[in-house]
């Protein structure tokens, strides 16, 4: 007598609403696409800008556009659930050890928050002199 082996169904297009961490996941994932496209979208301007203050001016009506904002606004929102989201999980990402102890997760996602808004102002100190 042969046995067949179980083969559990997974749905092909829905599997990730099964569980709410599957969710977040994949949320964090498709805010990639959004990011790569705004990346996109800074990149055209700047061929626009190259092409001259017509095209440029053409550039700037279009992202100013409702259409454009709306654009801007999404990517932004996903942009901020992303590094949330990824400044959560760096502590299971890169496990820390000192002195033959581990470093408690708060510390890491901490000292990233920490990192993070320091260069910010850094920038930004740059950027307005």
């Amino acid at each position: 007598m042969t046995r067949r082996p179980y083969i559990r169904p997974v749905r092909r297009y829905s599997w990730w609403l099964s569980q709410p961490r599957y969710v977040r996941y994949m949320a964090r994932e498709v805010s990639a696409i959004f990011i790569g496209a705004y990346i996109i979208m800074l990149i055209v301007g700047l061929l626009r800008l190259s092409q001259g203050p017509a095209a440029y001016g053409s550039f700037l009506s279009a992202i100013l556009s409702s259409a454009g904002v709306a654009f801007s606004f999404i990517t932004f929102v996903f942009a901020v659930y992303h590094s949330v989201t990824w400044f959560g999980v760096t502590p299971k990402a890169l496990p820390l050890r000192m002195g033959g102890k581990a470093v408690p997760p708060a510390i890491i996602i901490g000292t990233h928050w920490f990192v993070w808004a320091i260069a910010t102002r850094l920038i930004l100190l740059w950027v307005a002199v």
